[in-house]
């Protein structure tokens, strides 16, 4: 299995630390209403949440992007990179906005979406 598709398997699982931290020693959380407690959540849980919900909207362009770069194929190291640059943007984006740094949150969020492009562009 290449670098990449381990990227897309660490994407994968990423919003469900976003959510453990949303919910870690928390209390009042209900497991059979989750989202019911989730969407009450204020300060850094809230923002927390919103990392997790904003993963699961970037990760099927990241997906179809390895996926579509492999097949075409592009060259091995680059698909790597930018998949491994994803990750990274990804992970400082979650830091990034837990601790309400939205500049930098921004930045690495148009980060995150270069390495999308570019793995469609190493497609090409």
């Amino acid at each position: 299995m290449t670098t990449a598709y381990w990227c897309v398997l660490v994407a994968i699982l990423m919003p469900i630390v976003w959510a453990g931290i949303a919910k870690a020693g928390a209390r009042g959380f209900d497991n059979a209403r989750p989202r019911e407690y989730l969407a009450t959540l204020d300060g850094w849980r809230q923002r927390a949440n919103w990392a997790q919900a904003n993963h699961y909207e970037s990760f099927p362009g990241f997906a179809a992007g390895v996926v579509i770069a492999h097949v075409a194929g592009a060259a091995q190291p680059t698909i790597d990179l930018l998949a491994l640059g994803y990750v990274l943007a990804r992970v400082l984006y979650g830091i990034f906005y837990i601790t309400d740094r939205s500049t930098l949150r921004s930045l690495v969020w148009v980060a995150g979406l270069g390495c999308i492009i570019g793995l469609f562009v190493a497609a090409a």
